[in-house]
């Protein structure tokens, strides 16, 4: 039978606390999803959570070094659907203490688990969605953590303000490959299962976090780097998600023709 595959979103990151979040709004708003994740027990995890939604699928892969990132890409480049989208919701567990009662070290070691895989991902992703979707996105999830300092975890506000950077340099560079990179900022810790006892009310979920994915997706006109997240973005989307991607042929292997 010969058909259409639509546009899938890749979401880096999609079994995280946040991440879920996001694959859920996607996949609520209609599209078909791909999550890469390094664990399998986790994506296994995340498999049984979305066993009803046939659009999900989950692929093995990391972007924690560059071969990695590399051999990712070229995977997902011989995939048949068509990458319309990447949502990077990359980031490693915060860890308590002062910055200043530390080595070098251990804000280098902070910077190696944040900010490289943001640059080995878009190293390969951002050619790989030119080449397959133009005019596609690429949406980082920024943290908190990078807009104001916060006491005990001045290492992730350090790394955190320097992936805000990078992304304001490769919205620059994405331009010229005809990508719109930005960052959605997530101004508040976002209220999980694991927090909701002691969360604030100005919390966003993830899913609201999702949401707000969705809408930059779904034919945002905002072309600045940075879009913000609150909790006022919580609304369900209008309708199905709708990405501007050019949608490829396919035929399956039974058909004979």
């Amino acid at each position: 039978m010969n058909g259409i595959l639509a546009p899938e979103v890749l979401v880096l990151g999609g079994t995280g606390n946040v991440g879920q979040g996001i694959v859920a709004a996607l996949l609520e708003a209609g599209s078909p999803v791909l999550v890469v994740g390094r664990d399998p027990g986790r994506l296994a995890a995340l498999r049984d959570q979305f066993a009803d939604e046939p659009a999900l699928e989950t692929l093995l892969g990391s972007v924690a070094d560059d071969g990695s990132a590399r051999t990712l890409a070229e995977r997902i480049a011989a995939r048949p659907r068509p990458l319309a989208a990447v949502v990077a919701s990359l980031g490693a567990p915060l860890r308590l203490g002062r910055l200043i009662d530390q080595p070098s070290s251990w804000l280098m070691e902070r910077i190696e688990r944040d900010l490289v895989p943001h640059v080995n991902a878009a190293h390969h992703l951002v050619p790989l969605l030119a080449q397959r979707a133009p005019g596609a996105r690429y949406v980082v999830i920024g943290s908190p953590c990078g807009l104001r300092p916060w006491s005990g975890h001045g290492d992730a506000s350090v790394s955190s303000a320097a992936i805000r950077m990078f992304v304001q340099v490769l919205h620059e560079e994405a331009q010229g490959v005809g990508v719109r990179a930005q960052m959605l900022e997530v101004t508040h810790p976002v209220c999980t299962p694991g927090n909701a006892a002691n969360a604030c009310v100005e919390w966003p979920s993830a899913l609201a976090v999702g949401r707000r994915v969705v809408s930059v997706l779904d034919g945002c006109r905002d072309m600045r780097p940075f879009l913000r997240c609150d909790t006022t973005d919580a609304a369900l989307p209008k309708g199905l998600l709708r990405i501007d991607a050019p949608a490829v042929p396919w035929r399956n292997s039974l058909d004979m023709a």
